[in-house]
């Protein structure tokens, strides 16, 4: 799993590894209801809460920072979590960006840029999005994802929800 975690880039885009001392830089911008208003766990926004996402985020050992390459600001968090060498799978998620970047195209960049690059190592990339997160399944359907299912996912440290299963399959098998 040494493919994961490290820094990778696009035109607009920088992916650092997460690291403790990002914590309020990152949680200024998740602090916003509205970033997580059709999210399963709409509390995030509150402190408590985020610390418990932030404490999965720093163990999971594939959380980024995702930064604006030109402007050097911070523009949310992503990783790839339960990485499965039997199947050749991975899951990207736990993603948010900051509101200020919504609408103009930094969401599917940086699907390109983490798709791009675990692909080099997998052959499914799976996508967990709540059932009542429209925006989000809208955008991964538009990105090509194919809906493949329904499960009760409990996110680190907190209760069960609904979500969809999307895919995407490697068009090169490895």
């Amino acid at each position: 799993m040494s493919w994961i975690q490290n820094s990778l880039g696009s035109e607009r885009i920088l992916l650092q590894p997460l690291q403790a001392e990002d914590f309020s830089v990152v949680y200024a911008l998740a602090s916003d209801p509205l970033v997580w208003e059709q999210h399963p766990n709409k509390n995030r926004y509150q402190q408590q809460e985020f610390n418990n996402y932030f404490e999965g985020a720093l163990k999971s050992g594939g959380a980024y920072r995702i930064l604006e390459k030109n402007l050097g600001l911070t523009m949310g968090c992503t990783r790839y979590y339960d990485y499965d060498e039997s199947d050749k799978s991975v899951l990207i998620g736990y993603t948010f960006i900051g509101r200020s970047f919504w609408g103009k195209g930094y969401n599917q960049e940086l699907k390109q840029l983490m798709v791009e690059h675990a692909f080099q190592f997998v052959n499914i990339i799976r996508f967990h999005i709540g059932a009542t997160n429209f925006r989000s399944q809208r955008s991964i359907e538009r990105f090509g994802a194919i809906k493949t299912g329904e499960l009760e996912v409990a996110y680190y440290g907190e209760p069960a929800k609904k979500n969809f299963i999307y895919e995407l399959r490697n068009p090169i098998q490895r």
